[in-house]
């Protein structure tokens, strides 16, 4: 797939794509069948169709403590949209140049004289440009004074069941993991690279690889049990704390920290996918280390039964 960061980034190249627009926070079952649509254009107009993503994203960029969760970071939505056959892919840096682009002044320079747009898909809410001016009407209106069409998207139904990334969220918050696979058609997972921690894991007797989340907040708070994968050819069954650690030291950030059973070696600098399979409990703040300790052996035992995962199942040599 192609990145191209930036309009200013854009080679000369035959003109025309066709054209979607949104965050695809997820890239939820609804996402895919609005990449499914986009690439179907494609091949009938003999174009590539283009996907248009911010970074970050409005809300963050507005009213960051306001601004939802991510369901994934930019490196994983960038390869689940290679995954779905997107072709090409435009970050668009949300700052104040953006933020101040008046709506039609966005259609001219990015769709049309950028683009070459020839079809354009966004839902029919789509807002956008200075004070939220530009919706679907504009951009009908400027499609035909420019050559490009535009089709609304309606909304994408799992069964009964609407998708969006907001119940996506609710359903994460609630530890409804299946409702969450049935929207995401695919096990819930957050990926990172295992960095450096303080150790304390090791000390009380559980060691942990610490992944770094690159993220305010996240849609997860409590403890899991989970499955790796990047350790060896197959899923490695663990527990996992997500969450800013109260007991310890009550960080400002959210800390992943995986205990992987029976796992002996060196992980730092890998980069593991941590799939969400149960929600053992919430976070809480313990008395003391060995309340936690003696909480987290619990939490062991439980995790292991659900995830079919005796003593010594597994081996691992680095």
């Amino acid at each position: 797939m192609r990145i191209i960061r930036g309009l200013h980034n854009l080679v000369p190249r035959p003109r025309g794509t066709v054209v979607t627009i949104g965050n695809f926070d997820g890239v939820h079952l609804g996402h895919k069948a609005v990449f499914g649509r986009l690439l179907a254009q494609g091949r009938a107009l003999r174009l590539p169709a283009m996907v248009i993503t911010f970074e970050p994203q409005a809300m963050e960029y507005f009213a960051p403590d306001a601004a939802p969760a991510r369901l994934t970071r930019l490196r994983e939505k960038l390869a689940a949209l290679a995954d779905c056959g997107v072709e090409q892919a435009m970050l668009l840096r949300f700052g104040p140049k953006l933020a101040r682009m008046e709506a039609r002044e966005f259609v001219r320079e990015l769709l049309v004289d950028g683009l070459g747009a020839r079809y354009l898909l966004v839902g029919d809410d789509f807002r956008f440009g200075h004070g939220r001016a530009g919706d679907f009407r504009l951009l009908r209106e400027m499609g035909r004074e420019h050559g490009f069409s535009v089709e609304d998207l309606h909304t994408i139904t799992h069964g009964d069941e609407r998708v969006s990334s907001t119940r996506i969220r609710e359903a994460l918050a609630r530890g409804d993991f299946e409702f969450t696979r049935r929207l995401l058609g695919r096990t819930y997972r957050i990926c990172g690279r295992v960095v450096h921690g303080d150790k304390r894991g090791r000390d009380i007797g559980f060691p942990t690889a610490n992944l770094n989340l690159h993220r305010r907040v996240s849609p997860l708070r409590g403890v899991y049990a989970v499955m790796v994968g990047g350790i060896a050819d197959r899923p490695w069954p663990g527990v996992a704390n997500l969450g800013t650690r109260p007991t310890v030291d009550g960080s400002a950030r959210y800390l992943l920290e995986v205990h992987l059973f029976d796992f002996t070696g060196n992980l730092y600098g890998r980069h593991l996918e941590v799939e969400f399979r149960r929600k053992l409990r919430d976070e809480k703040k313990f008395g003391s280390c060995e309340e936690l300790q003696a909480q987290i052996g619990r939490d062991t035992v439980t995790a292991r039964a659900l995830l079919g995962a005796p003593t010594t199942a597994f081996a691992y040599s680095p």
